[in-house]
Order: C-alpha cells, then structure tokens, then sequence
C-alpha cells in the first residue's frame, strides 16, 4: 500500500509494508525539485535514517530498476 500527497514545495510518497510476516517500517519519499529524500524510521538505532538523492541518482536508479546486471553509465541525452 501507498499513499501520494502533494504540499506546496514537494510530493510525498509512503510505502507501507503489508505484505510478508517480517515487516519493515513505513518508507516515506519526498521529491523536491533538486533532490529526493527517502526517510525510514530504524527501531535499532530509534532514529529516522534519512537519505538525500539528486536529480541525477534518482534517474539512473529508475533506470537501473529495468537493466541486468553489469556497470552503465547515463549518456547527457538520458
């Protein structure tokens, strides 16, 4: 499951786990017009772990995601 809402300076995408017995915290996504953050909570450390994405990372992993295995590299037209 997850949710989409649009503020005045971002979009924010929750994914909620539901799907297996071992399930993991709710993983909230912000795409900012420079940069993307992805935030998880970690029960382990009781501290929100966030990760800052740019524009750039956030392309070649979308790209990534339907690529086999080796090593690529985005051309400027990409």
């Amino acid at each position: 499951m997850f949710s989409i809402e649009h503020d005045f300076d971002t979009t924010v995408i929750t994914l909620v786990d539901e799907g297996s017995p071992h399930l993991e915290e709710d993983v909230t996504i912000q795409g900012f017009e420079e940069c993307v953050t992805i935030e998880q909570y970690d029960p382990r450390r009781d501290e929100v772990v966030k990760i800052i994405m740019s524009m750039a990372q956030v392309r070649e992993l979308a790209a990534a995601l339907n690529l086999p295995e080796g090593v690529y590299r985005m051309s400027a037209k990409d």
